[in-house]
């Protein structure tokens, strides 16, 4: 018979949003339950410096990470290393399955799912995934000393992942769609000085080419956006840096969202569409996406859930 688990708040993810709704829920006393999910500790753990954090001039994502799992830990939040498969809010108390078939029955649900890497949706890009196609530079760029790597995108994180992928790569190419980045100007003119980035202005990915045995990629096809001309690129690894949706695969059929996914909440505030569900971090946010302002969120939330209950009892 499937373990039940019951507890005023779940938390499900572990982000700056939900470890800091873990904070937060705990000190208001309420013994919430933190899922951690398929990712824990986020898209943090998958970056290098991070440089905006207040209080740190340099911390690396990953160590960020654990030092508010550890807070979280500290303040009294369960932590699990499960992830919820799916949700039923049509009745209080709330109920979750999860993956190790634990059930969870909740007064209020806090949603901290975040976001994933985009891809292109090409099918040379899904056959060299792995090998050679990679989303994120700090888990795969080791792997390319010495050579050539291209660079798919023109925001924050395509800007991060080329300047941090010069540190082994002999060469780096930037290909945008557009003639200008949409990055932190600070990020862009790091960008336009360093010696190994190479911009590519108004083109994009046609192609993957590489070998299969043993396979690995060899080169991309960029197509000119305005002439449609062709142009061969060798290279050794494809990074994909276009951006992230959010992860709303538990809520998008449940929830009202927008913008493409992100789940709606209600005007300064962390409240969904239905009542004792809240929405924390990049689940939620289109517009800025930061760290910090997620572990605002889960503040808010934490705050919202504690005065919700409050009103129920």
């Amino acid at each position: 018979m499937a373990d039940t688990r019951k507890t005023k708040v779940l938390i499900i993810g572990s982000g700056p949003a939900g470890y800091t709704a873990g904070v937060y829920a705990s000190r208001a006393m309420l013994n919430p339950i933190l899922v951690q999910g398929i990712e824990p500790g986020g898209q943090l753990t998958t970056t290098t410096e991070v440089e905006n954090w207040p209080g740190d001039s340099h911390v690396q994502g990953p160590d960020l990470m654990v030092r508010m799992e550890a807070h979280a830990r500290d303040m009294g939040c369960e932590i699990i290393g499960d992830i919820i498969s799916s949700v039923d809010f049509s009745k209080r108390p709330f109920i979750c399955q999860s993956d190790s078939g634990t059930v969870y029955e909740a007064d209020a649900i806090i949603l901290a799912t975040g976001a994933r890497a985009k891809w292109l949706g090409l099918p040379s890009e899904e056959a060299f995934k792995g090998f050679g196609v990679s989303a994120c530079a700090t888990c795969d760029g080791f792997f390319y000393r010495g050579m050539e790597i291209v660079v798919v995108g023109g925001g924050n994180t395509a800007v991060e992942e080329a300047l941090f992928l010069t540190n082994f790569a002999s060469k780096v190419t930037l290909v945008h769609r557009r003639d200008e980045l949409r990055s932190e100007k600070i990020l862009e003119d790091r960008l336009m000085k360093h010696p190994k980035i190479e911009t590519l202005w108004f083109h994009e990915i046609e192609e993957v080419y590489g070998t299969d045995m043993p396979k690995g990629v060899e080169g991309v096809k960029v197509k000119h956006t305005k002439t449609g001309e062709i142009t061969d690129l060798p290279c050794k690894g494809v990074f994909i840096a276009i951006g992230h949706a959010p992860a709303n695969e538990l809520v998008k059929d449940v929830l009202e969202t927008h913008m493409g996914g992100y789940v709606v909440t209600k005007p300064d505030s962390t409240e969904t569409s239905i009542p004792g569900v809240y929405a924390a971090g990049d689940l939620t946010d289109h517009k800025y996406r930061q760290a910090v302002t997620s572990a605002g969120m889960g503040c808010m939330a934490a705050l919202e859930a504690e005065r919700w209950l409050a009103e129920q009892e």
